[in-house]
């Protein structure tokens, strides 16, 4: 498997390949620049090894304890977390969960103490629907999330094909290969 430097080097140098093809596929500047900068942060800050100590795990700096639940409960290297399908969009998921859930539990700690109406769980649909709508509408021409999971996804696949590649190289299975 590769170290960190290299997986955060093809991370850098495949970014501007994703925003062409993204350009290629849409004709739209917006989701190209969307594309390659989820790109970037799904190489460098979402990807595949926060199910472990690693250098991804460490950029979360003070945050990281959001990924701590994480780790505890995936294996590493498993279809969960370095999985072509589930693993970014488990990690998209358990990410947005997390963030919802921290939001409402400030919330509600925040009501309980000045006096004011706690929230219902129901209202998270109500706050996170008018900044959805206006993210969505206002960045990328109506696919923000669609180009940002584009991003998110191709950018934590270039982190498994790496591992692919690496494991293949370092097996010696290369040379049947060839």
């Amino acid at each position: 498997m590769p170290n960190a430097k290299t997986h955060d080097a093809i991370t850098v140098m495949l970014a501007a390949p994703a925003a062409a093809a993204a350009y290629a596929a849409t004709s739209r500047v917006s989701a190209a620049v969307i594309v390659s900068l989820s790109f970037l942060f799904g190489g460098l800050m979402f990807g595949p090894d926060l199910d472990t100590v690693s250098r991804q795990y460490s950029r979360w700096g003070v945050l990281r304890w959001l990924w701590f639940p994480y780790r505890s409960f995936f294996k590493h290297r498993s279809r969960f977390s370095h999985g072509l399908i589930l693993g970014a969009l488990l990690r998209v998921l358990y990410f947005a969960g997390v963030v919802t859930l921290v939001l409402f539990v400030t919330a509600y700690v925040y009501a309980s103490c000045t006096g004011g109406r706690l929230p219902k769980p129901a209202d998270i649909a109500v706050v996170w629907g008018p900044i959805g709508g206006f993210v969505n509408s206002h960045l990328g021409g109506g696919d923000f999330y669609l180009f940002s999971f584009v991003g998110v996804w191709v950018g934590a696949a270039s982190h498994t094909f790496t591992d692919v590649a690496g494991s293949f190289i370092k097996t010696g299975r290369v040379a049947k290969f060839l």
